[in-house]
């Protein structure tokens, strides 16, 4: 199975970028967009100056729990920059989501609250909800991560969307939001509980 394949088995298929999309950015943008390839894992990120997206992380099922996603997390964590990324809220029926879920906490992500993020999926034509969560080595507050999400969105999501999809994603702002005041529990937090 190659790197597409494992990615496109795992995630779904609304969070899923065409492998056309992909090797677009490994070729067009390979100052910033990178595959971490090995034969029990595949990760996607886009490192920027100040901060990083991790696009996709796959581990086999015959490493998981054995520290690989622990030793690729710390590698990126070595270039001192934020981390961010995007997950599904749990889905107590899927045991993957918590799963991932747990692994982000324990490696110490916060989830970015005030950050609303809801992108309608080229691929089902439904409104896909995702939560941020993020590292930082310098404790960046969420208005940064936020501004940070809105450069990742545009340089690396819509990358060439019409010419790959025959349309364009929505705009960053349609799909970002910003409120401090946004209520809504802690992904983490609703995790602990159902445990």
């Amino acid at each position: 199975m190659n790197w597409f394949e494992k990615l496109n088995e795992y995630f779904p298929v609304e969070e899923m970028k065409s492998k056309e999309h992909m090797e677009l950015l490994l070729e067009e943008k390979s100052d910033v967009y990178y595959k971490d390839e090995g034969s029990e894992h595949v990760l996607m990120y886009a490192e920027f100056k100040e901060f990083i997206f991790i696009d996709y992380l796959y581990v086999a099922p015959s490493a998981r729990g054995k520290g690989l996603g622990h030793q690729l997390i710390e590698k990126l964590k070595g270039k001192e920059k934020s981390i961010i990324l995007e997950v599904e809220q749990v889905d107590y029926q899927d045991s993957d989501t918590s799963k991932r879920l747990n692994f982000y906490q324990r490696e110490g992500f916060k989830h970015a609250k005030s950050i609303g993020y809801n992108r309608r999926s080229l691929a089902t034509d439904q409104d896909s909800p995702l939560e941020i969560l993020f590292w930082s080595p310098t404790n960046a507050d969420e208005e940064k991560i936020y501004a940070q999400m809105h450069r990742m969105y545009e340089d690396i999501h819509t990358y060439k969307d019409e010419q790959l999809y025959g349309q364009s994603y929505q705009e960053a702002e349609e799909v970002l939001s910003f409120d401090q005041s946004r209520d809504v529990e802690d992904i983490f937090e609703g995790l602990k509980e159902k445990q």
